[in-house]
């Protein structure tokens, strides 16, 4: 029968479950009948939860085999049941400073004899006794060298095992559980009745684990091995820093700032700046009670200058740009400059910061040293300017991309501010060769002009880098959020630079995978991109592609020459054709000739004021679908007014039209006739009778259709790009609703406003559709055509984000976002190779072969970095197995011992890296062979 079940191994457990429940039950009781001890005693009492095996043993034997398991959990048999006995309370005690069977002459019992050792199994109380010996050590070294963590340094009476502050350390990393929930679960592991009193030692426990914290950060940064010791550490040494990242000194040939820069650009360091405002802190006890054991050695700055600074330019204020409100007011600005401007907001009530700052390296998703500051009132310039040129001026880098969401105005006076910072944190202006970006993902959310300006995919040196790496870390990080929210600044700071470590080194042993996959992928990406570029290449004329690549180059060398990417044609829209109308009538009045039947309306006014109607008629009709039965008098009076102004405007209007156009007597005449019995129409349901509208059968003025047509055309790419921005949009609330907004009311507003865009995205998608309807009539009477290719059906399946294409180059796109405007005055031949679609596509084409070939090389530039720093970083470790001598030989060999371990794992990480990676020369190298197979001769 289990052969059944040999690949379901739960079907095949369900039916032995009775036999498991009755093993399990069987373990309640003593097991063989007439058991006896191993000494021969009959009927023993005890036996072990903790030893292998259910053996009963005597109380000597039970003794004589724990001496050195004092944790050890002991159950003794009443005569019924199983119950709990401790070994204190059978007489064993622990001797401390003394090797094992070794009898001390001089016991001294810890105070009351009532000590707490908190192991992995639970909350323990011993009999322990110190040594009392004329070279006794002091207790708490006693403590540490049978590997128990005392919880203070007089008079200890409560430690730790190092196994539980390691298993807690490992967990807090990988399940971010807090110190309460751990502590209480080994409460409940000692008693989960609530019948037993368990010692309460949460707050000694938190105590140790801080400690341990901060003595494991500093060992793994040599601070042992060095003979100034502890107080000597310098401002971030106790960071990880990150093995693929250009740092000089470790991992750059000599003299590498000399080389060309179409060398040099592969040591140019890539940092990102974010803000997290889930790591809040509330306004609890002070850096005088609870100070931070890590004084800016990690990741977080100096915190003492860094409130000085910022106290020094509190007065200060910094410019505001608009909001994504003024978004939703058609205005053209960068949605995401929100982020500074949430300076003020209800959330920071009663918080001493209300979030974080902090640069990471932009591709491998590491925290730099320093580079982690607190906020206080939202993403203001001078925290985060502070904490840039913290992180930053420790690397010396003189070559630096810079990604950040507002980057488009946040660079824009960084050199003047940088004259305000402390005199120690300014980055040389006339050495440093910085680049700001915008991350993929969030420069959709700005205007065309920053896209083009800041955008990773179109700026050469850079490879596929996205920018988005601290939105990665936040992710792992936030779990800890409601943590470390209550904790006082010291404590939260030390936590959170533990857990940045942490990150950091998972990062460091990952690189051989991750670089590995990333080479594959590029590689691929690579190969296919420039094999798409050689097939267009093709179709062109090398003379064109000559002058376009001349173009680029010029851009890519000075950023202040015309941008390639951006398109050349002036836009069409409504705003520009009703000038151009309005422009021809009047020169049409200075030659003599009016064709006006009104004074004040012109034909062209007449339509342009008839598609204004038919826009507010639309609006009318989505604010009465939303009218709710409970609306109050003053909304009721809002609309009734809107309605009777409404009608009001289609009266006068419609006076108008019948002088133009006298059909539309008819028309409204039939229209009354049918509709004599019906009530009266509402002005949201009145018919315009536009030149588009007319049946087919009526004749219609060529001159008014004509002006119809061509502003049908601009309203309809105006809609589209309409669309484009509301989608944008939506994504960037999204994605900021995600990541800043929680509770109850933030989420409410958010969704309101979300909806609002919504709302006004689908509005105009209808907008498009009536106008490409009326194109489609009008094109059949004027004989137009070739518009098709440009103003598309939109169908609901078409309305979607630009999606993974911009920031991965992979994938395909809705056709809304491709440039398809080209001058339909060209020939054909001129059409294929001269138009401005062609020249864009080259471009944009252009620009993915030359990411994913730059990445290609960066990625080799990189493993080569990694194994460069790893034996740097075994050298070091090597030299500090002698750098500090010590009188006592144990702890001497206890440093070698430790070094030689670091430098033995560096060692084993390199053998790794270099195994993983032994196909990669290939892997390029066939890539590379095959790209340059596809390329063949382009049309003459």
């Amino acid at each position: 029968m289990l052969s059944r079940f040999k690949d379901a191994p739960l079907l095949a457990w369900i039916p032995e479950r009775q036999t498991f429940l009755d093993e399990m039950m069987r373990l309640n009781g003593r097991g063989l009948e007439g058991v006896s001890c191993q000494c021969g005693e009959v009927s023993p009492q005890f036996r072990c939860r903790d030893c292998f095996g259910i053996q009963m043993f005597c109380h000597a034997c039970t003794l004589r085999n724990h001496t050195y398991l004092p944790f050890h959990r002991i159950e003794m048999w009443n005569g019924s049941f199983f119950q709990c006995i401790t070994l204190k309370s059978l007489g064993v005690r622990v001797q401390l400073g003394h090797n094992p069977g070794e009898k001390c002459y001089n016991p001294v019992t810890s105070a009351g004899d009532d000590f707490v050792v908190i192991g992995i199994d639970g909350v323990h109380e011993i009999a322990l006794d110190f040594c009392g010996c004329a070279s006794a050590q002091v207790r708490y070294k006693q403590l540490l060298r049978v590997r128990w963590y005392p919880s203070t340094v007089s008079e200890p009476r409560t430690a730790a095992t190092f196994t539980v502050l390691q298993h807690f350390h490992l967990l807090s990393f990988e399940s971010k559980v807090s110190a309460y929930e751990f502590y209480h679960s080994l409460a409940r592991c000692t008693d989960n009745s609530g019948l037993l009193k368990i010692r309460d030692r949460y707050a000694s426990f938190m105590r140790m684990v801080r400690q341990w914290r901060n003595i494991k950060q500093l060992g793994r940064a040599g601070r042992g091995h060095d003979p100034a010791g502890v107080d000597a550490t310098c401002e971030g040494e106790l960071a990880v820093l990150c093995p693929a990242c250009p740092q000089p000194g470790k991992n750059l040939p000599p003299d590498w700032e000399k080389e060309p820069l179409f060398i040099r650009w592969k040591y140019a360091l890539f940092v990102a700046i974010d803000a997290n405002f889930r790591l809040k802190r509330k306004a609890v006890s002070s850096d005088t009670a609870d100070p931070s054991l890590n004084v800016g050695w990690g990741y977080f700055v100096r915190d003492n200058m860094y409130k000085s600074y910022l106290a020094d330019h509190a007065t200060e204020k910094q410019e505001v740009s608009k909001t994504i409100l003024v978004i939703l007011l058609n205005l053209t600005t960068c949605v995401s400059h929100n982020a500074v401007n949430a300076a003020d907001t209800k959330t920071s009530r009663g918080l001493a910061a209300t979030g974080v700052g902090a640069i990471d390296c932009a591709r491998h998703n590491m925290k730099l040293p320093n580079g982690v500051g607190d906020l206080q009132k939202g993403e203001r310039y001078i925290n985060m300017d502070y904490v840039v040129c913290s992180a930053l001026l420790a690397l010396a880098v003189c070559m630096i991309n810079i990604s950040y969401d507002i980057a488009c105005q946040w660079h824009k006076k960084l050199w003047s501010r940088m004259e305000t910072m402390p005199e120690r944190l300014r980055l040389p202006s006339d050495t440093s060769h910085i680049r700001f970006f915008v991350p993929k993902f969030h420069i959709q959310a700005h205007i065309d002009k920053c896209r083009t300006n800041f955008s990773f995919n179109w700026s050469r040196y850079v490879g596929r880098t996205d920018g988005e790496a601290p939105e990665r870390g936040w992710a792992n990080i936030n779990r800890v959020a409601s943590s470390t929210k209550e904790m006082g600044p010291g404590t939260r700071r030390d936590t959170l630079d533990d857990h940045f470590g942490d990150w950091n080194w998972k990062k460091v042993t990952a690189l051989g995978r991750t670089l590995l996959k990333k080479m594959v992928e590029a590689v691929k990406w690579a190969r296919e991109h420039s094999e798409a570029l050689a097939e267009l290449e093709k179709t062109i004329q090398p003379a064109l592609i000559a002058q376009w690549k001349a173009e680029v180059e010029a851009w890519e060398e000075d950023n202040s020459s015309p941008n390639p990417f951006e398109s050349r044609f002036a836009p069409v829209t409504q705003a520009a054709v009703r000038l151009e109308l309005a422009e021809l009538e009047a020169q049409d009045l200075q030659a003599g000739i009016n064709v006006s039947l009104h004074t004040d309306i012109s034909p062209s006014v007449l339509i342009t004021s008839g598609m204004d109607l038919e826009d507010q008629q639309a609006r009318l009709r989505s604010k009465l679908a939303d009218v709710s039965l409970h609306d109050t008098d003053k909304q009721k009076a809002t609309l009734q007014t809107q309605i009777t102004s409404l009608q009001r405007r289609l009266d006068a209007w419609a006076r108008v039209q019948e002088l133009y156009m006298p059909v539309v007597c008819q028309l409204r005449h039939q229209s009354s006739e049918t509709n004599a019995r019906m009530e009266e129409l509402k002005p949201q349901d009145f018919e315009l009778w536009l030149p588009s509208q007319l049946p087919i059968d009526m004749p219609t003025d060529q001159r008014l259709a004509g002006h119809e047509w061509d502003l049908r055309y601009a309203q309809a790419l105006d809609a589209l790009n309409d669309v484009r921005s509301h989608l944008r949009l939506r994504s960037h609330m999204y994605k900021y609703k995600d990541k800043n907004v929680r509770g109850q009311a933030g989420s409410t507003r958010a969704k309101k406003i979300i909806d609002t865009v919504e709302s006004r995205k689908q509005a105009s998608v209808l907008k498009y559709r009536r106008a490409r309807n009326a194109l489609l009539f009008l094109g059949s009477r004027l004989e137009k055509c070739g518009w098709e290719m440009i103003v598309r059906p939109l169908l609901d399946s078409d309305v979607k984000p630009m999606g993974d294409m911009e920031r991965q180059g992979t994938g395909s796109i809705s056709w809304i976002w491709l440039d398809s405007r080209a001058d339909n005055s060209c020939t054909e031949n001129e059409r294929v190779q001269d138009c401005e679609c062609v020249r864009l596509e080259w471009c944009k084409a252009r620009a993915r072969a030359h990411r994913w070939s730059e990445e290609v090389e960066l990625l080799l530039e990189e493993m080569r970095r990694v194994i460069v720093f790893l034996k740097w970083q075994a050298d070091w470790w090597k030299e500090r197995e002698t750098l500090r001598m010590v009188d006592s030989v144990p702890t001497q060999e206890g440093l070698t011992a430790y070094a030689c371990r670091q430098s033995a794992l560096r060692g084993s990480l390199i053998a790794s890296f270099q195994n993983l990676w032994s196909g990669v020369p290939a892997l390029v190298f066939d890539g590379v062979m095959e790209s340059r197979e596809a390329d063949a001769p382009t049309i003459d």
